[in-house]
């Protein structure tokens, strides 16, 4: 019984280090990360590194246009246009988060993992600066894909 129990945490060991992040901490980027344009704002997308849903991976999307992945451990940003926008994220079932950005203003959506009806899915949701200035330190750099 014991091989069978250390046979499954390398099995979970190994299905998280495979979508970790090796990218730049936060805290060692956020120095160099660009000046917002005239009427834009940042939005950042982060995911804390957890065991539940640890290797599930999904696309990020923004008003429609892929931004990025929600990887266990990473983050990325994304500068917009201030305005109503559209995150949402895609495994088998698409979850979307609506908000309003203001020019100069920084917004934070954290993707979370969950299991609902032994299906998992990835989803996005406003938090206050506080809360994410909290947990992205510890965080990887994971790249976006494009800026709007």
């Amino acid at each position: 019984m014991k091989f069978v129990s250390l046979a499954a945490l390398a099995a979970m060991a190994l299905l998280m280090g495979c979508s970790s992040v090796s990218g730049t901490r936060f805290a060692q980027q956020e120095a160099a990360i660009p000046k917002l344009a005239a009427g834009h704002g940042r939005i950042y997308f982060y995911r804390v590194d957890a065991l539940t849903g640890g290797g599930m991976t999904a696309t990020v999307k923004l008003d429609g246009d892929v931004v990025g992945e929600s990887l266990p451990g990473g983050y990325f940003f994304v500068d917009a246009a201030a305005g109503k926008h559209e995150a949402s994220a895609a495994t088998r079932v698409t979850r979307k988060l609506n908000f309003v950005l203001e020019a100069g203003e920084t917004r934070y959506v954290r993707t979370k993992a969950q299991f609902e009806d032994k299906v998992g899915r990835v989803v996005p949701e406003l938090v206050s600066a506080e809360e994410a200035r909290r947990e992205l330190p510890s965080l990887n750099f994971s790249g976006a894909r494009k800026s709007n």
